[in-house]
């Protein structure tokens, strides 16, 4: 099964549990992009996307946008998944942030801090992102940039996985593996990752 095939039973338990238990950032999920919406930003990307990331824009395009942190929408371990025209932003954010280390002479941050391939699809009030890595070494992998640190994640091999591990740490209750964090509900409302 591909990972886009994948990635969608595991969208759908992540979806069914929000509904269930924090009904606030079911609320807060927005409409799938549109066929157009994507394709036209494979093509202010210069590339295709990632099949799964593709998939998932398909099914929910992002979230109301949150202006506080009481604010539903941040179920993604504290983040709030990114519309298409947000992706588009924040890539060429990084893109520029990589042109620019290149320009000044510090390449080797190039794929530590910044790539023109990463396609941020998360972003966390903080600013930080979670990205899909479109480069051929590491094609599909799911990484994490914490704009304080000097390099960056790699907290799950794809969106499929990270996906799975977060609807089953939801439908358990139990720790997100490898990421140090678990599910409460907040005000019976919105979902929240304290740390263990």
């Amino acid at each position: 099964m591909s990972d886009a095939a994948a990635l969608l039973p595991a969208w759908a338990r992540i979806v069914h549990w929000l509904e269930e238990h924090a009904p606030g950032d079911a609320a807060a999920l927005r409409p799938g992009a549109s066929e157009a919406a994507l394709d036209a930003l494979e093509d202010g990307l210069g590339f295709p996307l990632d099949p799964a990331l593709r998939a998932l824009l398909a099914a929910c395009d992002g979230v109301v946008p949150r202006r506080a942190s009481d604010e539903a929408g941040a179920f993604l371990i504290g983040y709030g998944l990114l519309d298409t025209e947000k992706v588009l932003e924040w890539q060429r954010y990084l893109a520029s942030r990589a042109e620019e280390a290149v320009e000044e002479g510090y390449e080797d941050e190039v794929g530590r801090t910044s790539h023109a391939r990463w396609v941020p699809f998360a972003q966390a009030l903080t600013g930080d992102l979670l990205f899909v890595d479109h480069r051929e070494d590491g094609y599909g992998t799911v990484g994490e940039l914490s704009f304080g640190d000097p390099d960056h994640r790699r907290p799950w091999p794809g969106l499929a996985a990270m996906s799975d591990d977060l609807a089953t740490a939801l439908e358990r209750g139990t720790p997100l593996p490898g990421v140090g964090r678990r599910p409460a509900v907040h005000e019976g409302r919105m979902l929240e990752w304290p740390a263990l």
